[in-house]
């Protein structure tokens, strides 16, 4: 194994929430009175943390979402994980191959950890991270694509940032993990490869990323 840890994001790379939330966070931007496509929704905000969608709102129209809004988009968000979340295909085989082989690894979302374990309870992902191995965008000041959160991940599991992998599915992602001197996989089942073009390397089938690392 060429590097030392697997930082994993979480949306759309372990769970296969980015379809659930996308669809949700459009229609309650839209329900509020600010026009927003699922499409749209992937571009803006995909892998952001949430204070991205106040700002982005706030800059272009002038106005502030509700105070309650995140708590609002939670619950949405959270109902539906329980009735649909999955695993994404293929990710189960390579954190079963990651600990057989006793590579460290890590998770680093831009989420909330609530979102982190919603989403790894109902999905049966838990069972592979355990505390120690959950990071968020929470812990930390700045939300991608400052490289805060990944850099603090690193330091957390005790290796230099040029010894880690980052495996991402959107752009900040991408350019966090580029700003803080990792490595980047860009995972493209959901992110056409040209907006993940600053990546190391781009694969499209989580169940071969095992093999990619060696």
């Amino acid at each position: 194994m060429r590097y030392e840890l697997i930082i994993f994001d979480n949306d759309g790379v372990l769970v296969d929430s980015e379809p659930i939330s996308n669809t949700l966070l459009a229609a309650y931007l839209t329900e509020l009175g600010h026009p927003t496509s699922y499409e749209e929704s992937l571009r803006d905000y995909m892998g952001s943390a949430m204070h991205r969608v106040h700002d982005l709102v706030e800059e272009r129209t002038g106005q502030r979402l509700p105070a309650d809004f995140d708590e609002v988009f939670h619950g949405r968000v959270f109902a539906a994980f329980e009735r649909e979340l999955e695993p994404v295909p293929g990710a189960v085989q390579v954190l079963e191959k990651l600990a057989a082989d006793g590579v460290p690894y890590c998770v680093a979302s831009s989420g909330s950890h609530e979102r982190i374990s919603v989403g790894h309870r109902k999905t049966g992902l838990d069972r592979w991270f355990d505390e120690g191995r959950v990071f968020s965008s929470q812990d930390v000041g700045r939300g991608k694509p400052a490289p805060d959160l990944f850099l603090y991940a690193a330091e957390r599991m005790g290796v230099a940032p040029e010894k880690c992998v980052v495996v991402e599915d959107s752009p900040l992602g991408v350019q966090a993990a580029v700003a803080a001197g990792m490595d980047v996989y860009g995972f493209t089942a959901m992110t056409p490869a040209d907006r993940l073009a600053g990546a190391t390397r781009l694969f499209s089938d989580m169940g071969q990323l095992a093999d990619l690392l060696v």
